[in-house]
């Protein structure tokens, strides 16, 4: 059985892919990793979110297990300087290109809109929270503890939007524990003055610029990987053509 004999630049570009690989390998760790945290970093505040904003990080988490089957199809490729699992590889890394230039736009998107979408959340949900709602209210006293908020905008929201004789606890300091409205009034030392639209809104856009700009710029690093396994299977079909 003839072999193929690559020259000096398709060897190079060969064992370039393999260090490529190792690298593409690294980058679908990385979207795994912020797909599922920020994945889980949302999913403690549904209630105020669009689904819209669980489909990027999920997106990120697919095509960070993709990634690792493609890098298969790359090595082997590599490997056995075989034409057609290069041609694969390089097919495949054109659409995750795509997928990764679509999660940055979605993410960019997202985050012009996160808190026009928290505000009508945040207002259908408030009148829940004195309706033994346990999910709404355990949601509610999360955000205004951990981002020191009160209230959608701020506090008198929730004299507008329910029917409370007074404030949830969680909307001053130092009253951690029972779920309800004693003890927390307008006139609270203790009151947090920032409205939760604002103070979660920022955490969130900060996300999602996250978000955008892993997923552009892993796509543009993407474009290495395409020209070098085009050159390779380039290089293996001039190979055979000459044999």
């Amino acid at each position: 059985m003839a072999t193929i004999q690559l020259g000096l630049a398709p060897r190079t570009i060969k064992y370039l892919m393999f260090a490529f690989n190792l690298f593409f390998v690294l980058t679908g760790i990385v979207m795994l990793s912020i797909g599922l945290v920020i994945h889980g970093v949302y999913y403690q505040y549904q209630h105020f979110l669009d689904n819209r904003f669980f489909s990027v990080p999920s997106l990120l988490i697919a095509v960070g297990a993709i990634i690792f089957v493609i890098a298969f199809f790359g090595c082997c490729g590599a490997a056995r300087t075989n034409y057609c699992m290069i041609v694969t590889f390089c097919t495949l890394l054109g659409a995750i290109f795509l997928l990764e230039i679509i999660s940055g736009t979605m993410g960019y998107v997202m985050r012009a809109q996160v808190k026009s979408v928290m505000e009508v959340k945040m207002i259908e949900t408030m009148p829940k929270y004195n309706k033994n709602n346990t999910e709404i209210q355990i949601a509610w006293d999360t955000i205004q503890r951990k981002f020191e908020c009160c209230g959608t905008v701020n506090a008198t929201d929730w004299k507008i939007h329910t029917n409370l004789t007074g404030l949830p606890v969680s909307c001053c300091d130092n009253m951690i524990g029972a779920i309800g409205t004693s003890n927390c009034t307008m006139e609270s030392p203790s009151l947090h003055h920032a409205g939760c639209v604002e103070a979660f809104g920022d955490f969130a856009e900060k996300h999602a610029g996250k978000i955008a700009g892993v997923g552009i710029g892993l796509g543009l690093i993407q474009i290495v990987g395409i020209f070098l396994s085009g050159y390779l299977a380039n290089s293996i079909r001039n190979s055979y053509q000459t044999m």
